[in-house]
């Protein structure tokens, strides 16, 4: 009777294993099949953004740009102008935050037109700049007049955009 009741036991043991490994397996299989919103959203529709927790454009500036069709990943960075410079966006050039999207650097408040037009036309260049801080940029009140963008590339400075 003994013997029957442990390889009963045993069995049961086996079967209940053998049916956690397979929802395992399974659970694993399906989050796997669902991939990160990375690899269904084109790459000049990515955006990270490095900023300084204290700066609350930069906060309405990703904002704006989720809002024009960008999905945008923000880390805070208190040292982001450091990082900046050290991407090759002049130091006369600083923005309020440095971004990257689609292999370029986006550094300050650039409209998203500005910011497609660089990755649809893919100049040979680091990035480009919106210097400081314009009223009239996106996340500091909206897009009113005109925005002079620079293109940087090593110590070549150009007008992209004044728009």
């Amino acid at each position: 009777m003994n013997r029957k009741l442990l390889t009963g036991t045993a069995l049961a043991l086996a079967a209940v294993s053998a049916i956690g490994i397979a929802t395992f397996t399974t659970a694993e299989t399906d989050s796997a099949a669902v991939t990160p919103a990375e690899t269904t959203i084109p790459a000049d529709r990515q955006m990270t953004i490095w900023r300084d927790t204290n700066c609350g454009c930069c906060d309405a500036y990703a904002d704006y740009m989720e809002e024009n069709g960008y999905h945008v990943t923000r880390i805070d960075d208190r040292d982001f102008d450091k990082r900046s410079i050290e991407a090759g966006v002049p130091e006369q050039g600083l923005g309020c935050h440095l971004a990257q999207v689609d292999g370029y650097y986006v550094s300050g408040l650039v409209p998203a037109e500005i910011v497609a037009r660089l990755t649809t036309e893919r100049p040979e260049v680091t990035g480009i700049t919106l210097p400081g801080m314009p009223m009239n940029a996106p996340g500091m009140g909206g897009k009113s007049g005109t925005l002079k963008t620079y293109a940087f590339a090593g110590d070549d400075i150009t007008v992209f955009s004044d728009e």
